[in-house]
């Protein structure tokens, strides 16, 4: 998620939380995050991509702390202001792919936010060195698509989904084992068209 030069989501974040696909996508996601990951009162977690923290608000109140992570200032604005996060929730505007944090995590979550990173070896590999030893990442986005999934022109789209073979040979070359993929959504357009959603865990390995 390349620091953009412009807040590409500053038009959107107002409304963001009200958007039935933002709702659906949300919904779906933080379920399969909560049932994948076993989640602990002393974990430290980084939701990267963070947006307004409809995936933060479903994790914080299992955990010890999260920093959310995401460069549009925008919508992380909409984070801040909910008062019901504000004890267990940073907001943290930031490019960690040019710009690591100098600190370390049990779990990274991510919702819809690696097809807005151009260099997905790179994101992993800052993911794996944001880890403790044995942490944990729970990325979701789209399996690959035909492109139709953002209107055309949509600025910040970097990748048309993922091919899970191809994703699951760089998670393990950036040092992570365990890994699994499940279907956890599959969003249908008002077209008809249908587009899947994968979550994939992953440990850091500690050899």
């Amino acid at each position: 998620m390349q620091q953009p030069s412009t807040d590409l989501f500053k038009e959107k974040a107002g409304e963001w939380d009200t958007r039935p696909r933002a709702q659906q996508l949300s919904q779906a996601i933080g379920d399969a995050i909560l049932d994948a990951v076993p989640l602990a009162a002393d974990m430290r977690v980084m939701d990267f991509g963070a947006g307004t923290g409809l995936i933060a608000g479903r994790i914080a109140p299992r955990v010890a702390s999260i920093a959310a992570v995401d460069v549009s200032p925008a919508m992380l604005a909409q984070l801040a202001a909910k008062a019901e996060l504000a004890d267990k929730v940073e907001t943290v505007c930031q490019d960690i792919t040019s710009q690591p944090l100098d600190r370390r995590f049990d779990l990274i979550a991510s919702a819809m936010a690696l097809h807005h990173v151009a260099d997905t070896e790179l994101l992993l590999q800052r993911f794996a060195e944001h880890l403790e030893p044995g942490g944990m990442i729970a990325l979701a986005d789209l399996d690959e698509e035909d492109g139709s999934f953002h209107e055309p022109g949509t600025e910040g789209v970097h990748h048309h989904g993922f091919d899970r073979d191809t994703l699951h040979r760089l998670l393990e070359g950036a040092g992570f084992g365990a890994i699994a993929f499940r279907t956890v959504h599959t969003l249908v357009k008002d077209d008809g068209r249908a587009y899947p959603l994968f979550l994939v865990t992953a440990s850091k390995r500690t050899g």
